[in-house]
């Protein structure tokens, strides 16, 4: 729970009005409606958030592996995953569970004191590993019937038989825990091999097409959410129905992955936030919040990830390497469509209670700028320190110069604007009316081609695929998604589904723990 004590009001400060462009402005009110009640382009009122941040402790059953174990470990396999759990997986999906003595020893430099076998390097991975602080790391056994163990032993350690796992570890599934090392469990809870988790599978053998071929698609999963059914549906690249479903209890509201790994839900009508492990189809945390928390939007490079809630007027910040919350970021208004830059260091969002538009400055004290009052806004995007902001009924583009807030440019785009994307110095603008994409150069803020879908729906939303030149647009009416290549400004592939699409997630395939 928060700590009261470190609630802070904000601060209203007034800013100095700065020299704004109203000519063009007061010539052209199609998008920005009576203008003698407001200047949607003033600079207005500024909140310093003179805030203490927030801090969330981990709970006391939460393990963490110490930094001189990883060291060691990575020294022997670089890019080793250490779980925020503790499960420790090594590049080649060998994976070891950590032994927590009652008292972590400090013995200046950590060293491998003893191995099972005996005589082993870390490199060579043994079953038993011990090093000289009583840490002990237990490797994951498979045995040919396929059940998962741990070594047995017939006179186990003092370190071993002391030792304790996790507790808040997700246990692989059917562990088999040898009778005279039970004690090591403690209150953990292990799932059998027939507890299949989230995962359903699916009653339809997948069929593929030729989106299946794309080169950078390859080795991708599609994890897809829809307003019509409470599950996250798992696609491979071309198939129509799903190959299987992960369960949820609610319908989602925002669905975003991180590192290849996990998945972040929100939902209706649910006060947290889920992290689901792909490599085990399981919730592995729950994050609870005082109110519903709403749209997600994560920053990988930074290992953050912000979550608003409208109903308490907040942006959290979740710590992506812990899976906890770090911060809350008190706001003005009911907070959507948050918007990151691309450095990390601003967060944008529309206020729908008063139609504003405010940018968070996340390098300056968590300072709040009011960009200005814009009717029904669709999307906000930002590049090259200007705003771009799409109206959904006015069809409208409003282009603004981040450090004057002053108008740089108002033009007319495609019909129903609902998304937008960036890449290489492009803005491309979906239009749902006549399933098209616009591509505005953000250099010269002009409208330069446009990409028909010829998909006879209505387009949802342009999803780019992260580390690829391609994005996803999807389709609420026509059950499909289409394949755009953004670089070379055309459509590669269209896709039908078994059911329309609010959004798709694009990860690469995992191998699971239970294979």
């Amino acid at each position: 729970m928060l700590n009261k004590n470190n609630n802070v009001i904000a601060r209203r400060v007034k800013a100095r009005p700065r020299n704004r462009v109203r000519g063009r402005l007061q010539g052209n009110p199609a998008f920005y409606g009576n203008r003698n009640k407001l200047d949607c382009f003033a600079l207005g009122l500024t909140f310093a958030l003179a805030m203490t941040l927030l801090l969330f402790t981990l709970p006391a059953y939460a393990a963490k592996v110490p930094e001189q174990v990883k060291t060691y470990v990575n020294n022997s396999f670089p890019g080793t995953n250490f779980r925020f759990d503790g499960v420790i997986i090594l590049p080649d999906n060998t994976i070891y569970l950590p032994l927590f003595p009652a008292k972590i020893l400090e013995p200046g430099v950590i060293e491998v004191e003893s191995t099972m076998p005996g005589g082993k390097k870390l490199a060579d991975k043994p079953d038993v590993v011990i090093f000289n602080s009583d840490f002990v790391l237990l490797k994951v056994l498979n045995e040919p019937n396929g059940k998962k163990t741990i070594v047995k032993l017939s006179n186990p350690p003092q370190a071993v038989r002391s030792g304790l796992l996790p507790q808040d570890m997700l246990v692989p599934k059917g562990l088999v825990i040898p009778e005279n090392m039970k004690g090591i469990i403690g209150n953990l809870e292990i799932g059998t091999v027939q507890d299949q988790g989230l995962r359903v599978e699916a009653v339809k053998p997948s069929s593929r097409d030729s989106v299946a071929d794309i080169a950078q698609l390859k080795n991708k999963a599609f994890y897809i959410s829809t307003s019509y059914s409470k599950n996250i549906r798992v696609l491979n690249p071309g198939a129509k129905p799903a190959e299987y479903a992960l369960v949820q209890k609610h319908i989602p509201i925002s669905v975003q992955g991180y590192n290849d790994k996990f998945l972040l839900v929100t939902s209706y009508d649910k006060p947290s936030l889920d992290v689901i492990s792909l490599q085990d189809d399981e919730v592995i945390r729950q994050i609870p919040f005082k109110t519903q928390p709403d749209e997600i939007i994560v920053d990988a490079q930074n290992k953050k990830a912000y979550v608003s809630s409208a109903e308490d007027s907040s942006v959290y910040v979740v710590n992506l390497e812990t899976m906890t919350l770090s911060k809350q970021i008190k706001i003005s208004g009911m907070c959507e469509k948050l918007t990151l830059s691309d450095d990390g260091a601003k967060l944008f969002y529309f206020d729908k209670k008063s139609r504003d538009i405010w940018a968070i400055e996340l390098d300056n004290n968590y300072l709040l700028k009011d960009i200005g009052k814009f009717p029904n806004v669709s999307k906000i995007a930002y590049t090259n320190n200007k705003i771009y902001i799409t109206s959904r009924t006015k069809n409208r583009l409003a282009i603004i110069d981040y450090d004057t807030i002053g108008l740089i440019a108002e033009i007319e785009i495609a019909e129903k604007p609902v998304d937008m994307a960036v890449y290489n110095n492009n803005l491309f603008i979906l239009g749902a009316a006549q399933n098209e994409i616009q591509i505005v150069n953000t250099a010269t803020d002009t409208v330069t081609d446009t990409i028909y879908l010829n998909t006879n729906g209505f387009s949802t939303k342009i999803e780019p695929v992260a580390g690829t030149s391609l994005a996803l647009v999807t389709d609420t009416k026509a059950s499909m998604y289409t394949v755009v290549d953004l670089a070379n400004k055309k459509v590669l592939k269209t896709n039908v589904l078994d059911m329309p699409v609010s959004s798709i997630v694009v990860m690469e395939r995992i191998n699971k723990i239970s294979e």
